[in-house]
């Protein structure tokens, strides 16, 4: 992975940095991007992949490019950019939209659980799946059918 400056500008007493990033996948896959540090924080401006991103690898971007972005700005991995700088992002409060969330077994055990948990509460099983890991009901709905493909949950219909 490549992490390079692009342009910087100054202004107001700040600066705005724009960095060109370039991942390359041993599969000869290649993911190029525009990133612009400020700080507000940081925003990924453009993105070109070959072959194209599927829309989960797209929601994991930032994760794949933050430590090595934030070693090109001169601010640690694990830290945050803007008025908290230099504080751990978890002292500073956490900046992503949405909640780590485990994959595989792990993470259809948890929705699961969270489902579980709802029902026997009188709440909303699928808000409660949709609230722990931050994503949209389509996702969360996908998320819970293959908790009861792997027997997680018991199936929704009896098939005849």
């Amino acid at each position: 992975m490549s992490v390079r400056p692009a342009w910087e500008v100054r202004e107001d007493g700040g600066a705005t940095t724009w960095f060109d990033v370039r991942l390359e996948f041993t599969d000869g896959a290649r993911v190029d991007a525009l990133a612009v540090v400020s700080a507000q924080g940081v925003c990924v401006e453009d993105v070109r992949a070959q072959p194209a991103l599927s829309l989960d690898d797209l929601a994991v971007f930032a994760d794949w490019i933050e430590d090595p972005l934030c070693e090109a700005c001169g601010v640690g991995p694990g830290r945050v950019a803007g008025p908290d700088a230099g504080l751990d992002a978890e002292a500073a409060g956490s900046r992503r939209a949405r909640p780590a969330w485990p994959r595989g077994v792990e993470g259809r055990w948890l929705v699961a659980q969270r489902y579980r948990a709802a029902q026997e509460e009188g709440a909303d099983p699928v808000l409660a799946v949709m609230c722990a890991t931050g994503h949209s009901r389509r996702k969360s709905l996908r998320l819970i059918a293959q908790a009861r493909d792997a027997g997680f949950l018991t199936p929704r219909h009896a098939r005849r």
